[in-house]
């Protein structure tokens, strides 16, 4: 996986769905960064969590499995080399998916974080856009709903403290080339995908679940 990821770094560096719109100044919020809050980004990919909360004063530490999306610590989110109560925030944006373990990543965010994990990912949807993920992208796991969620904060000991959706526009051929899908494999990734596609086909839709929790107090 990591050498995968290391060739696609430039073109998730690059990326406008990742580099911006509102569902990242929704992240930014909940990690509420400023002098002398630190904070750790886990699966930093192109590095846009972390650019934002150092611009706003706060100390960042990221992480990543793949060596070239450059990141402070090279490691996956299921083995997070730090002490318990590391940070005072830990966030992970649009990578949840890509854990081969959520239930220890989770547990993970949630034992290095002295106060808030901040966690953004797509919601499910159903099988065929599970299939079509996949097929697009064979590093993704598993997409979690709502209620799935819940439980896996709640069992990472943490409490939630709110959740936000946000419907998020993709350019479709952006969005296949980031991964170097094409051919026949772009072409039934299309099919699967079409009930959320626009009319010109230039476009498909997601949700994404952000979450805020906090470590429990009991």
């Amino acid at each position: 996986m990591s050498d995968v990821w290391g060739e696609r770094a430039d073109a998730y560096r690059a990326s406008a769905t990742h580099a911006s719109d509102a569902d990242l100044d929704i992240v930014v919020e909940m990690c509420n960064p400023h002098a002398g809050v630190k904070a750790l980004d886990v699966a930093t990919g192109g590095g846009h969590v972390a650019r934002r909360l150092r611009d706003q004063g706060a100390e960042v530490v990221t992480t990543d499995a793949s060596p070239g999306m450059k990141p402070d610590v090279v490691c996956r989110a299921e083995d997070l080399p730090f002490a318990d109560g590391s940070f005072d925030v830990v966030v992970t944006r649009i990578a949840a998916h890509h854990f081969d373990d959520i239930g220890r990543a989770m547990g993970e965010l949630a034992r290095v974080s002295n106060r808030v994990v901040v966690v953004e990912d797509t919601e499910y949807t159903s099988e065929e856009v599970e299939q079509a993920e996949r097929l697009r992208d064979p590093t993704h796991v598993h997409s979690y709903s709502e209620e799935e969620w819940r439980t896996l904060v709640e069992s990472a000991g943490l409490e939630l403290e709110r959740v936000e959706r946000f419907r998020k526009t993709h350019d479709f051929d952006d969005w296949l080339a980031r991964c170097n899908c094409t051919g026949a494999d772009a072409e039934r990734v299309r099919e699967l995908l079409a009930p959320w596609t626009s009319d010109d086909g230039a476009t498909w839709s997601d949700t994404k679940l952000i979450l805020e929790a906090r470590k429990s107090q009991s």
